[in-house]
């Protein structure tokens, strides 16, 4: 069976060697780097299915780090091991592409299990049916995971497209919020639901060049998306 490569950002060398050991020891292939620099440089010249970053880093921080990933990657699982365990800082990590935010200090059992979930979601959500939407202006792929209109032509992210084809197949009712979350994400805690929400304000930005299209939030309910009827004639 083919080892997962994954790669681990930590500038504390003692960490960074614990954290390697136990996952080599679960059988996976670890590459880790001590600076952000070095994460990015590494990260470009190999396929990785997991990425693991600590947000305080030398040369680059993790966000940076994140960032330049979703450059190369928009699927690529993000997970942030940081000290920082403000609200704040976690938003932060979410807008710049983070999956999950784990905060330190953290049990191994926890950091298994997570990375699990993230490996073992990522072929679903490839496999799941696929639908070509006319939605306004709008032509929406979510094989080719594009969004298309007159003005503009978006690629999704898978979750973006796996939002978005949810929305869709529930067009003119509400899906609740812990619908999407669990599907998208498996889990419907707090930062998970304001990664959800984070994710929702791009879709209604990708959105906008055509005002009969909307996404509209019920207030503690969840999400629908509604098409003007001249549309539906």
């Amino acid at each position: 069976m083919k080892q997962h490569k994954i790669l681990l950002v930590e500038d504390d060398a003692n960490l960074g060697f614990v954290i390697k050991d136990n996952l080599s020891l679960k059988g996976y292939e670890v590459t880790l780097c001590s600076d952000g620099r070095q994460a990015m440089d590494n990260f470009k010249s190999s396929l990785y299915q997991l990425c693991l970053l600590d947000v305080m880093l030398p040369k680059a921080d993790g966000f940076a780090v994140a960032k330049y990933i979703r450059e190369y990657d928009k699927e690529v699982p993000i997970l942030f091991l940081s000290a920082k365990n403000m609200t704040e800082d976690k938003l932060v990590g979410f807008r710049t592409g983070a999956d999950d935010y784990i905060t330190k200090p953290f049990s191994f059992e926890e950091l298994f299990y997570r990375i699990e979930v993230f490996l073992r979601r990522r072929k679903p959500l490839l496999d799941v049916e696929h639908i070509v939407a006319k939605l306004g202006n709008y032509v929406f792929d979510s094989a080719k995971l594009t969004l298309d209109c007159p003005q503009c032509s978006k690629t999704l992210t898978q979750r973006e497209a796996l939002i978005l084809q949810m929305l869709c197949r529930h067009q003119n009712n509400t899906l609740k919020r812990e619908e999407i979350l669990n599907y998208v994400w498996g889990s419907d805690d707090y930062f998970m639901g304001r990664s959800l929400d984070v994710f929702i304000s791009k879709l209604r930005k990708y959105l906008q060049h055509d005002p009969a299209v909307q996404i509209i939030n019920q207030h503690g309910v969840g999400f629908s998306l509604r098409i003007e009827e001249k549309y539906n004639d």
